[in-house]
C-alpha cells in the first residue's frame, strides 16, 4: 500500500499541497502519478484534503494535527486500516507531483528483498547522483552511504566535505520515499524525535539515532520535492516541456 501524508500547513509554502499542478491540487497530481504500482491512500488532518479525495476517487483517512512528521501521520492511518505486520507501507510525500513510478517500484523491490532475506532493516529508501551546485540547497538533503549501500547520515548540509575540492564532485542526494513493513513502521514511531532529527528536521534520523539500519537504493530521477514557490516555478518550467 501506498501512503501520502498530506499536512494542510506548511511553515515554508502556505497550503503547497493544494496548489495547482497541471491543472490538479499537488496531492492528487502526487497520487495519480503512483497509483498504477498500488493502491493509493492519502493520510490528512484537513477535512478539505478529506473531500478533495474522496472526488478524485482515493481513499483518505483523517489524522491527528498533532503530529511532529510525516511518517507518524501514516503510522495512525495503516492502524486504522487495520493491516497486517507483514504488508509492505511506501511512504510518498505529497510533494512530489512529478515522482517517477519506477523509482517507488525500486523501493518496493528493496522492502520485499529486506523480507526475503530477513535482513536487519528498519527503512528502505533512496537517492540519486546530483550536482555539487544542487547540493549547496540545504532544501535537497543529502545522505552518506557506507559499502553496503546503508546510510550512515542525512544532512541539508553539503555532506561529504570534498577536501581536495574535486571540480566533478557528486554528491547524494535523498528522494523522501520511505518503505516499511507495518511492524517496522509502528516499531519507527515508537521511538521518540531524536536530537539529530530535531536539529536537521529529518525523521530518518530516528532511526540512525537509534541504531537501525535504513537500506538506499540508488535511482535516476529528475523529480524533487517542492518546498518552495520557487521550487514549485522550476518544477513546472521542467516538466511542462
Amino acid at each position: 500500500m501506498i501512503v501520502i501524508p498530506a499536512r494542510l500547513n506548511s511553515s515554508r509554502f502556505e497550503n503547497k499541497i493544494l496548489v495547482d499542478i497541471l491543472g490538479l491540487p499537488m496531492v492528487i497530481k502526487t497520487a495519480m502519478q503512483v497509483s498504477a504500482l498500488d493502491k493509493v491512500v492519502i493520510a490528512t488532518d484537513s477535512l478539505e484534503v478529506l473531500d478533495l479525495a474522496k472526488i478524485h476517487g482515493y481513499e483518505a483517512v483523517l489524522t491527528s494535527n498533532t503530529h511532529q512528521s510525516g511518517t507518524d501521520r501514516i503510522n495512525e492511518a495503516v492502524n486504522k486500516l487495520d493491516l497486517p505486520d507483514d504488508e509492505i507501507i511506501i511512504n510518498v510525500q505529497a510533494d512530489e507531483p512529478f515522482i517517477e513510478p519506477e523509482v517507488v517500484k525500486a523501493v518496493i523491490n528493496r522492502v520485499k528483498e529486506v523480507k526475503k532475506n530477513n535482513e536487519n532493516t528498519m527503512i528502505v529508501s533512496c537517492y540519486k547522483k546530483i550536482t555539487s551546485d544542487l547540493a549547496d540547497d540545504p532544501n535537497h538533503v543529502k545522505v552518506i552511504l557506507d559499502e553496503n549501500s546503508k546510510a550512515i547520515y542525512f544532512s541539508r548540509a553539503k555532506v561529504p566535505y570534498h577536501r581536495d575540492h574535486y571540480e566533478n564532485s557528486s554528491y547524494n542526494g535523498h528522494l523522501g520515499i520511505y518503505g516499511f513493513t507495518k511492524k517496522s513502521l509502528n516499531d519507527f514511531c515508537s521511538l521518540k524525535p531524536s536530537k539529530l532529527e530535531k536539529i536537521e528536521k529529518l525523521e530518518q534520523l530516528r532511526a540512525i539515532d537509534n541504531g537501525y539500519s535504513i537500506a538506499m537504493v540508488e535511482v535516476d530521477s529528475k523529480s524533487f520535492g517542492i518546498d518552495t514557490q520557487e521550487d514549485l516555478e522550476n518544477a513546472l518550467r521542467i516538466f511542462k516541456k
